[in-house]
């Protein structure tokens, strides 16, 4: 992932699970003092445990990030039960708690009484603008989200998404930040549900979705379109600069001579479907998902993808 700004500032994260470690791992790879925050001790302690296995484990298979050992970022991390001690000195605050709105307002509206006015603080969240947490609050120019892709550690893009009173300076340092720490950021310039690469995301599963569910195409095969098709393209290059190299006049050139193909397809692909309540098309879906990959054997899986992705970004290093 290349060498990064080694820094001593200080980088608190609230929320000791997956994402909230994952970011751990990224900031003290820079070099950055990170302090995790937890409700309950025993988190806290199994959280350390996890965090000291994970790195040992990625510096044994040469995929550790930063030039720092894997003792030495971990001696970076530490641990505290006091959001008023988490607060104090940070230049920034990475906020990792579930998916609840109410736990969240709650959450910053505490913080919202402890931030001194350097910190920026970030939500991880997927699911809420952050207007929705922050609004009405004191500090709420020095909030926004960064929301990382799963698993942060082996994809860079990060989202960065205002609330309509975020500051400029606020949405600056978060974006120089990342790049800091190895990350890739795309600014959105206003908060939309669901962000920029969920959307994205939702519209191909809803479209795949259709396809299963109508009988044209397997799972096996309408992943095997991506996998081997799509995605080999976008590995590298995304969707307009795919267009714009796919005519002899560049991207202009491909929707003239293909606007109307692009328009009588999507005229086809009728009412988005209902993927909660659609309970014949999702256990045909789930069945042969299973079938490819058995519930036992997804950890598994896992750990193959993110090798996949460790050796995939090496070799985008190559070509940037």
């Amino acid at each position: 992932m290349g060498q990064f700004e080694m820094s001593s500032q200080k980088i608190g994260i609230v929320g000791s699970g997956l994402i909230g470690r994952a970011w751990a791992m990224l900031f003290a790879a820079a070099g950055y003092r990170v302090q995790l925050y937890d409700i309950l001790e025993s988190q806290l302690s199994l959280a350390l445990q996890e965090l000291d296995k994970e790195l040992h484990g990625l510096e044994e298979k040469g995929s550790l990030r930063g030039s720092l050992r894997a003792s030495e970022q971990f001696a970076l991390i530490e641990v505290t039960t006091r959001l008023e001690e988490l607060t104090r000195q940070a230049v920034h605050i990475q906020e990792c708690v579930p998916e609840v709105l109410q736990l969240k307002k709650s959450l910053y509206s505490q913080l919202d009484e402890l931030l001194e006015e350097q910190t920026v603080v970030a939500s991880s969240t997927s699911t809420f603008m952050p207007s929705l947490y922050s609004e009405g609050l004191k500090r709420r120019q020095q909030m926004l989200v960064a929301h990382p892709l799963n698993p942060p550690y082996f994809i860079p893009l990060v989202e960065i998404v205002p609330a309509p009173w975020t500051s400029p300076q606020s949405v600056q340092r978060t974006h120089d930040l990342m790049l800091t720490i190895g990350q890739r950021p795309v600014t959105l310039k206003k908060e939309i549900q669901g962000f920029a690469t969920n959307r994205i995301q939702y519209a191909i599963l809803n479209e795949v979705w259709r396809l299963v569910g109508s009988g044209i195409l397997s799972v096996a095969d309408v992943d095997r379109v991506l996998s081997q098709g799509l995605g080999l393209r976008y590995a590298l290059l995304g969707s307009l600069e795919t267009a714009h190299l796919n005519a002899p006049g560049g991207v202009a050139d491909y929707f003239q001579r293909f606007g109307g193909e692009i328009s009588a397809v999507s005229a086809t692909y009728g009412e988005t479907p209902n993927t909660q309540e659609d309970r014949e098309t999702l256990e045909k879906i789930a069945r042969q998902c299973e079938q490819l990959v058995p519930l036992e054997s997804l950890e598994e899986r896992r750990a193959t993808r993110d090798e996949f992705l460790t050796q995939l970004a090496k070799l985008k290093k190559l070509f940037e």
